[in-house]
C-alpha cells in the first residue's frame, strides 16, 4: 500500500530494486500495488483494485484480498515481499498457505507509532499485537535500521534481520550541481541554500524547519520539495512540486549546500542518503533512523521538535569546512550504501530462504514417501 505515485522511501526503493534487477538479472520483478497512478501498461507494475485510503493522502488500500490473490496466482511468483502489514500482508499469506510460497516482510513504516498518535496507548498496544500475529507468520522479517530491529524485539518479535536500502550513486552525485539555480530561484550568489524533499506530512515536523530558517534571516533560503498537507510560506521558501524525474531530483540536489531533515520518526530515511550521495552534509535529528546514517564526518545532529535546535545546527554546519563535509558524505554513501553492495545482500537473503523453502518441501516429500 506505500507504493505511492506521488513518491516516499517505499517507491523510491521499489523503483530501484526494479531497476538494478533488469540491468543486472534475468529475475522477474513485479510491483502489485493499489496506489499505482498511470504506470503506462509497464507489465513489471500491476495495479490492484482498491479505494483511498482514509486520512493518508496518496495512498489506497485493496477492494478485497481475494482480488490481490487472484493477482498474485496469476503472476505465479517464488517469493512474495510485503511492504505493510494490511490486507495486501494476508493475500500474501494466503498465498503462503495455499502454494508454499515463502512471504518475506520488510518494515518500512512504524506502525505502532502511527496508530498511537491517532488513537492513544490501547491503540498503539494493539497494533503491536496485531504486527506479532502477521509477522510471526512470515518467513523473515527486514528492518532498514538497527533501530527498527531493537523495535521489533521489544514487541516480541527478535527474528527480525538488518537489511538497510540503498542508493543509486551514478545518479545522486556531486556532477548533476547546477550553479545557476540561486539565479533561477533569483536569490543573491552568496545565499545559504538548504533543502528539504519528501511528502508533506505532520511526522515530518517541517513547521520546526520553516520556522528555524525564518529566525535565520535573509542569509538563508530553504527549497522544500514534495507534496501533501499545506505548510506556512515565508519569504526564505521556494516550494517546488513533487518531482518525479529522478535526474531532476538528484540536480536539485546537487545544486544546494546542505539537507535539512527535522523528522524525528524515520524508520531509515533514504533521501538522507540520496543527499550525502549527491555530496550534501546533512542536518537531522537524534530521533528515528536518520542518526545511523548521519555522523560527525558528514553532518549535524539536533534534538527534535524544535525550531531552536534546527537554527543552531544549521548555522553550526556552515562554520564547518562544507567541502569536506560534503565530500565525506559521498564517500560514506558510495562505500557502504550503493546498490551494488546492497542488492546483492538482498538477494543473498532471498537466495537463503528460497534454499531453505525447497530443503523442507523435500525433506517433507521423502517423509510422506517412508510413510
Amino acid at each position: 500500500m506505500f507504493y505511492a505515485a506521488e513518491g516516499g522511501g517505499v517507491s523510491s526503493y521499489l523503483n530501484a530494486k526494479a531497476r538494478w534487477l533488469a540491468r543486472r538479472s534475468r529475475i522477474r520483478h513485479t510491483i502489485v500495488s493499489p496506489s499505482i497512478r498511470g504506470d503506462g501498461g509497464n507489465p513489471d507494475v500491476v495495479q490492484i483494485p482498491g479505494i483511498t485510503f482514509p486520512g493518508i493522502d496518496g495512498y489506497r488500500m485493496p477492494r478485497s484480498i481475494g482480488a490481490t490473490c487472484r493477482i498474485l496466482q496469476d503472476l505465479q511468483p517464488d517469493l512474495i515481499e510485503v511492504g505493510d502489514a494490511g490486507p495486501c500482508a494476508w493475500a500474501a499469506l494466503r498465498m503462503k498457505r495455499r502454494q508454499q510460497i515463502p512471504v518475506v516482510a520488510f518494515y518500512h513504516s512504524d506502525l505502532p507509532a502511527l496508530i498511537g498518535r491517532q488513537f492513544g496507548k490501547l491503540g498503539q498496544q494493539g497494533a503491536i499485537k496485531y504486527l506479532q500475529y502477521i509477522y510471526r507468520q512470515c518467513d523473515l522479517v527486514l528492518a532498514p535500521s538497527h533501530m527498527m530491529v531493537q523495535q521489533l524485539a521489544a514487541m516480541g518479535l527478535p527474528a527480525a534481520v538488518h537489511q538497510p536500502l540503498g542508493v543509486d550513486t551514478w545518479m545522486f552525485c556531486p556532477q548533476r550541481r547546477d550553479a545557476t539555480l540561486r539565479a533561477q530561484l533569483r536569490l543573491p550568489a552568496n545565499t545559504r541554500l538548504l533543502v528539504y524533499a519528501g511528502r508533506f506530512t505532520p511526522e515530518k515536523k517541517l513547521h520546526f524547519l520553516i520556522e528555524a530558517v525564518r529566525k535565520l534571516g535573509k542569509a538563508y533560503h530553504l527549497v522544500l520539495i514534495g507534496s501533501g498537507e499545506e505548510l506556512p510560506r515565508c519569504r526564505q521558501t521556494t516550494f517546488i512540486p513533487f518531482v518525479r524525474d529522478t535526474r531532476l531530483l538528484a540536480e536539485l540536489l546537487a545544486s544546494c549546500d546542505v539537507l535539512v531533515h527535522p523528522g524525528d520518526c524515520e524508520t531509515f530515511g533514504l533521501i538522507i542518503l540520496e543527499a550525502m550521495a549527491c555530496g550534501l552534509p546533512v542536518v537531522g535529528t537524534t530521533g528515528g533512523g536518520v542518526g545511523e546514517l548521519v555522523d560527525e564526518q558528514t553532518g549535524v545532529l539536533v534534538a527534535p521538535n524544535s525550531a531552536a535546535s534546527l537554527c543552531e545546527g544549521i548555522e553550526a554546519i556552515f562554520q564547518r569546512d562544507l567541502a569536506r563535509l560534503g565530500a565525506n558524505a559521498r564517500r560514506k554513501a558510495t562505500s557502504e550504501y550503493d546498490w551494488d553492495r546492497i542488492m546483492p545482500q538482498l538477494l543473498h537473503r532471498y537466495a537463503g530462504l528460497l534454499a531453505t523453502h525447497q530443503r523442507a518441501e523435500l525433506e517433507a516429500g521423502i517423509a510422506y514417501v517412508a510413510k
